[in-house]
């Protein structure tokens, strides 16, 4: 996608994008600290009048292992502060997401130093397979809905070799 296709909104998303069948992407980066993401959420949905069932919010989750996505329809914010503040702007748990898999600390690092430092060298292998899956995850979304994403992701381990991208 080339940078001449990208629009811009004076406030907190980044960009959209026009797709052949008429429907536009909007992709949101909070220029918020991440426990504040919801304000972000919330100010680009109202502007550009997006229903929460049209939101796919993309995020880190501790208890997946790196290499597995999951998408979720609804749910709490199992203990993710970035969620959290979306549904507290939002009103409502009734949207979707991709869930990318961090794992868990394991040198007895705390989690707030954990979730902001580089991976561990041994995961970076499957960092860009696992990011090409959640990329398509969210252009299945888009394209044919929750379900389809669904059914791409939550079956997917790219901890496995196996399992190719």
């Amino acid at each position: 996608m080339g940078a001449e296709s990208w629009g811009a909104f004076d406030g907190p998303a980044l960009s959209f994008k026009k797709y052949p069948d008429e429907k536009k992407l909007l992709l949101l980066r909070p220029v918020t600290y991440m426990n504040g993401s919801g304000i972000s959420v919330r100010e680009c949905a109202d502007y550009y009048d997006v229903n929460n069932d049209e939101v796919l919010v993309v995020h880190d989750d501790l208890d997946l292992p790196v290499g597995k996505a999951r998408v979720a329809r609804n749910g709490g914010p199992g203990g993710h502060k970035g969620v959290l503040s979306i549904i507290e702007y939002l009103g409502t748990t009734q949207f979707s997401r991709i869930k990318v898999g961090i794992g868990r600390p394991r040198y007895g690092e705390d989690v707030e130093d954990f979730v902001l430092a580089p991976f561990y060298r041994d995961d970076e292998n499957i960092l860009g397979r696992i990011t090409k899956a959640a990329v398509y995850g969210c252009e299945l979304f888009v394209s044919q809905g929750v379900e389809s994403a669904m059914n791409y992701l939550n079956c997917l381990n790219l901890a496995n070799k196996e399992d190719g991208i």
